[in-house]
């Protein structure tokens, strides 16, 4: 794969998993209705796995432009690439909610709420609190984007030879979703991604999805903006200690 096809099509299955657990877990009639939170982050960091599993070799699988805006600040991607791959990833972002919606049509029918309806597709706040909920934001990505800067490959021995770890290599990123879920998550259920939450959330607005609401657009910019700016103060920190 290209890196581009490599970003869109991770995107898309981390999109089409993480997106249809909520699906599965809050819509009318599903056989994991009422599944919980804990459903919910699992099949989440998961789909972080199964994403970063396939664009890993060919993008480095960043699947959120908060994380190749923060690569280019370390000199990891060229800033000629950061539009290319953010372009992906909202490509991939589309097609993975078509296809959440696609899957679960006739359970979009038998729910009534709206709420759990845009879910499927975006997230909102628990409590709605601008200043809130856009720390919320920005402290969770601030954790996701600092730790992926402290990733180290594995090696062995004195030389420190470095180790391949196949698909396993994915499994760090994946444990870091799933404890910023469970630990960070119950605010405003942790976009921490730019493309994650505004492309759905796009989607969310032109599909024909039987009895929506509105796309609650007075927040979208809040999943946007918290994850840059968290991106940008694990940069400013990592730079600060290595002074």
């Amino acid at each position: 794969m290209s890196e581009f096809s490599a970003e869109v099509i991770g995107t898309m299955v981390m999109i089409l998993l993480g997106n249809g657990v909520v699906a599965n877990v809050v819509l009318t009639g599903t056989k994991g209705n009422n599944g919980g939170w804990i459903v919910v982050t699992t099949a989440w960091a998961l789909a972080v796995f199964v994403g970063v599993v396939i664009a890993g070799p060919y993008s480095g699988a960043h699947l959120n432009p908060a994380v190749s805006i923060s690569m280019a600040l370390i000199e990891k991607l060229s800033w000629t690439k950061v539009p290319v791959y953010i372009l992906a990833q909202f490509i991939g972002a589309f097609l993975g909610s078509f296809l959440v919606w696609l899957t679960y049509k006739d359970h979009y029918k038998l729910t009534e709420d709206q709420g759990a309806k845009r879910a499927t597709f975006c997230t909102a706040p628990a409590i709605r609190n601008t200043w809130s909920n856009l720390v919320s934001e920005i402290i969770g990505t601030f954790i996701l984007i600092f730790v992926i800067f402290h990733f180290t490959d594995a090696s062995m021995g004195i030389s420190k030879t470095p180790v391949g770890l196949g698909s396993l290599g994915a499994l760090p990123v994946a444990l870091l979703v799933w404890v910023i879920g469970l630990s960070l998550g119950g605010t405003t259920g942790y976009a921490i991604n730019p493309a994650r939450d505004l492309g759905p959330r796009i989607m969310h607005a032109i599909l024909p999805i039987h009895g929506k609401g509105d796309n609650d657009w007075g927040y979208a910019w809040i999943p946007v903006v918290g994850p840059l700016t968290g991106a940008l103060l694990a940069f400013t920190l990592n730079l600060l200690i290595k002074i």
